[in-house]
Order: C-alpha cells, then structure tokens, then sequence
C-alpha cells in the first residue's frame, strides 16, 4: 500500500472532497485523522472508512482557529509520535453569479481571507511538527478557475492563485527540511455541486445554466471530455503523497483533463 504506517490529517474531512481524500488515504493504509467543524459529517466519513477496513480518528477543529489547529497537530503528534501528510479541504465560501462591478468587497474577499489564513495555519501546524523529522507532505487542491478567465466567479480564481503563489513559498522553505509542498489542480467537480433543481450561474454564457448544461459547459472546455472526478482526486492524492512522488515539490498534480494545459 502507498501509505502503509503513515499518519494523515485532513481538513473539511466532512466535506465531498475531504471525504475522497481521506478514504483514499485510508485505502492506502493511512491512519487518518479526521478534522471539520461539524460532528455529523464527521462521522459518517469515519463510518464509511471502518466499514472499509480503514483507520480513522475524529476532532472538531475549526481550520481557521490559530489555537485549535495548532493544538490538534500537537496531540495527533504525542498520540502517533509524528504528521507524515495534511491535507486542506476546507471550502471558502465563495459568492458567483455576480460582477465584480456589482459584487461587495466582502464576497469577494472572503474565499480569499479563508482559503489563504487556513492554508497559512494548517500548513505552518503541520510543518513544525514535520520538521523535527525531517520529512512530510502538505497538500491542498485548487482549480481550473486558478488559470481560466472566467466571469461571474468573484474572489474564488484569485484565492486559488493565492494558494499556489503560498503554497509556492512554503515549499521553498520546507525543502531544506526534507518537506514537500504539493497540490491538486482539477476541473469543477460534478459530485461535489448542490444536488440538481437549482440554476447556476451564466459565467458569461448569457444566460443561468441548470445543472446538467453547467456540467456540460465545463466538460467542453476539456480535450478528454470529462472531469475530474471525487474518485480521480482521491487516488492522485494519495499518489502525490506517497514516496513514490518524493522528487515533487511546489507543483501541481494537473487533473483538469486537459482543461489547463501544462507548459
């Protein structure tokens, strides 16, 4: 297994993604600390992982709370003796459907302020501890919007172009102690939208799309004509953190399906 006698955290564990993640890890042969800000979400990932076979562990933490974050990653390290991987899958609360010319400083600052504080405060957790052995794996997950031009997405490009610019920075300076800094890089992710019934946004297309004509305006912008889906994030994850990736730091794993070519 890639991540057999590993220990593994992942924030907004709760969520669709963290849960792929960290079922994933937990496949993998990780022992998988689950960390979110909701209790019921919680533990059905953990359910879904014993039921698996897997090993998971459950802590209310809020990712954006400097104290508890940093002592949670304290007490997953006197409980295993050691944070070989974090992993952030917090959502931002972005606001779309808007233009910047009508939209309010505070929705468009918002995915912003969280995506780059929770990053900042996971990261710097998880890496104190990583530091004393030399060794470990920080990882996040933006997206396509991060390259695109696309209308109507308010601060959420500009937050994921902040995550790399910081995650950029956190590799430079963890290198030299033997830790990397990675991230996933994927389209818009069908599983992971509202349920159907609602309209989403024109993002420029001139009118509200229902669901199935969002899902198919983003498949098109592909050269595979799919997207990224929870099972691909889940298994890229668990490759990127897993020694058979040890020479990748301050890239991104692209999975956008060609929607983002790499130069």
């Amino acid at each position: 297994m890639l991540l057999e006698n590993k220990n593994a955290v992942v924030y907004g564990a709760g969520g669709a993604i963290g849960a792929a993640v960290a079922g994933a890890f937990a496949r993998e042969g990780a022992r998988v600390f689950l960390a979110g800000r909701t209790r019921a979400s919680l533990d059905r990932v953990a359910g879904e992982i014993s039921a698996a076979g897997g090993m998971a562990e459950i802590d209310e933490v809020d990712a954006l709370d400097e104290r508890q974050v940093e002592d949670h990653a304290a007490a997953i390290t006197r409980k295993v003796g050691g944070l070989d991987i974090s992993f952030n899958a917090i959502s931002h609360a972005d606001v779309h459907g808007s233009n910047l010319l009508d939209m309010a400083l505070e929705d468009f600052a918002r995915p912003i302020t969280i995506a780059v504080r929770s990053q900042f405060l996971t990261s710097r957790a998880a890496a104190r501890h990583m530091a004393t052995r030399r060794r470990g794996v920080i990882m996040t997950i933006t997206a396509a919007t991060a390259r695109q031009a696309i209308p109507e997405v308010g601060g959420t490009g500009v937050a994921f172009d902040a995550l790399e610019s910081l995650c950029r920075q956190w590799a430079c300076e963890l290198g030299p102690l033997g830790i990397r800094v990675v991230w996933l890089h994927t389209t818009g992710i069908p599983e992971a939208f509202p349920a159907a019934g609602g309209t989403s946004p024109a993002y420029g297309t001139g009118h509200p799309m229902t669901r199935d004509e969002h899902v198919a305006w983003m498949r098109d912008k592909t050269m595979l004509r799919r997207l990224t889906s929870l099972a691909d994030v889940g298994n890229m994850a668990a490759l990127i953190a897993s020694d058979r990736a040890a020479t990748m730091t301050a890239a991104a794993m692209n999975i956008t399906c060609g929607a983002v070519p790499t130069r």
